[in-house]
């Protein structure tokens, strides 16, 4: 039996997560969408890390051709022209590995280089060093240093080139990161046998389905709640929720009166027990200081590991599209104003000005969770200084509905959660997002690459540009009608 470098990880962080990769996959849902966009991206950003190490060669043989790949890599080590090999495969104790970097230093020693698409280091990157070390050297390659290839989130892109010497970092591992051989050489010892074994080990869910990354056999391991779960109470922490299952609870309706619990729990448990919704005596003071004319605004980005537009840093996001709902007195008919980008090109300037224009006037304006839209019209006023006082007016009028939701509306349809998602429902049950094509805000992303890549023919551009605006126009139309039913409620 063999593993690869990416099962001995799943292995550290849990055993049965390895052993069900190894021995039944299919357990394990398909790659969605957006996993398979994240590894697209990943992939990326490999390639372009490729570049800081001129005249490198790629093993080229893939997964269905690995013992042609551990020749051509020996074969690339024997003869000790190439400066960096990428994609190296070396086999050691039935371990099998591919280093994403492999720099040739001196006559006989070699740089490992871990290339990941994060900011920073991470603890668990240490474990994917450890164990190609431990292999290259069983394999009778000399480690000189083992490094790792992060993204450098200071980089500011100048709109033309990348430059791969400012646009990663590459960092040593600390000792005190550092993980032994001796913990690799047990942790291989213990996997090996897990592996062997005719049933997987019995281990309960816990933080690790989760932590560092999500298991792919989530779903498998954690079967789906009742939705009166007492996990669902917002907040709870899982040492509450272990503290009610050793007394048999499990419904949040059978909760005692006098267990311990916060304010906001407390009004949770009170809702599911008698099935009307939570309004706080300070809801209607709240709706009260919303000013005329109203607008409901809400954005949509995406966020790219290597930035696309000048003055960007990995990461930032690239704001596409918003949406307002426009309402000019009570009573008044609502009006739609929209912006979508339709090509490759720079959108800030249009979606700046745009927005501008469909807010100008307006007394107070309704976002759901402020903290995302603050945050990317403080990037717009840093990128385009010319609009910053406009921007700065929008700042000012915002007025945060999740915030007044959380602190004073409960229902137990919210199942925890004061997500727009799940608030909305509850109040506003015929405006449904299980209908829409583009029904997240990753789903709007994807569905916008798509949207602007060359080669998607015009009528799919089309479907996807209607799939956008569609989902866009709920967002604000929700919060116009969710004002509208807590006003009634307050």
């Amino acid at each position: 039996m063999r593993i690869s470098k990416s099962k001995f990880v799943a292995g550290v962080q849990c055993l049965k997560r390895l052993y069900l990769a190894v021995n039944q996959p299919d357990l394990a849902p398909a790659w969605d969408d957006g996993t398979l966009a994240v590894m697209a991206q990943g992939h990326q950003v490999g390639l372009e890390a490729q570049k800081a190490f001129p005249g490198g060669v790629t093993v080229t043989a893939g997964h269905n051709a690995l013992d042609e790949a551990l020749r051509v890599t020996r074969d690339l080590i024997t003869m000790g022209e190439a400066p960096a090999i990428f994609e190296a495969t070396f086999q050691h104790g039935n371990v099998l590995v591919r280093t994403d970097i492999l720099q040739r230093t001196g006559r006989s020693g070699h740089n490992l280089i871990e290339v990941k698409s994060s900011t920073k280091f991470k603890p668990h990157y240490a474990y994917d060093i450890a164990i190609q070390r431990h292999v290259l050297t069983g394999a009778g390659i000399e480690v000189k240093q083992a490094r790792l290839m992060h993204l450098n989130r200071g980089y500011v892109f100048d709109g033309r080139n990348l430059d791969v010497s400012r646009l990663f970092i590459q960092a040593e591992v600390k000792p005190e990161d550092a993980i032994s051989d001796v913990e690799i050489s047990d942790r291989l010892k213990e996997q090996f046998q897990i592996l062997n074994k005719p049933e997987p080990p019995d281990i309960l869910p816990g933080s690790h389905c989760e932590e560092p990354v999500l298991c792919e056999f989530y779903g498998h391991c954690n079967p789906e709640l009742p939705a009166d779960h007492v996990s669902f109470l917002p907040g709870i922490h899982a040492k509450k929720v272990q503290q009610l299952a050793s007394a048999g609870i499990k419904s949040i309706k059978l909760i005692p009166n006098d267990f311990k619990l916060t304010d906001k729990q407390r009004r949770a448990v009170d809702c599911s027990k008698t099935g009307k919704p939570f309004i706080g005596p300070q809801l209607a003071d709240e709706l009260g200081s919303l000013k005329y004319p109203l607008c409901f605004m809400d954005f949509e980005t995406v966020f790219p590991a290597l930035p696309r537009f000048a003055k960007m840093a990995p990461y930032d996001h690239i704001p596409f599209q918003w949406s307002v709902h426009r309402l000019e007195r009570r009573g008044a008919s609502i009006e739609h104003f929209k912006f979508l980008a339709g090509d490759n090109s720079d959108p800030r300037v249009p979606f700046v000005e745009s927005l501008c224009t469909a807010t100008i006037g307006a007394g107070t304006i309704v976002v759901y969770n402020e903290t995302f839209e603050y945050s990317r019209l403080d990037d717009l006023a840093r990128w385009l200084p010319k609009h910053a006082a406009k921007i700065d007016s929008i700042k000012a009028k915002m007025w945060d509905l999740f915030r007044v939701v959380r602190g004073n509306v409960y229902h137990s349809a919210f199942a925890g959660s004061f997500s727009l998602k799940a608030v909305l429902p509850a109040f506003v049950p015929e405006m449904a997002y299980e209908n829409l094509e583009v029904a997240n805000g990753m789903a709007a992303g994807l569905a916008w690459a798509q949207l602007i890549a060359v080669g998607t023919p015009l009528t799919e551009k089309a479907r996807l540009r209607q799939a956008l605006l569609s989902y866009c126009e709920q967002d604000t139309l929700a919060l116009a009608r969710l004002v509208e039913v807590l006003r009634n409620y307050a």
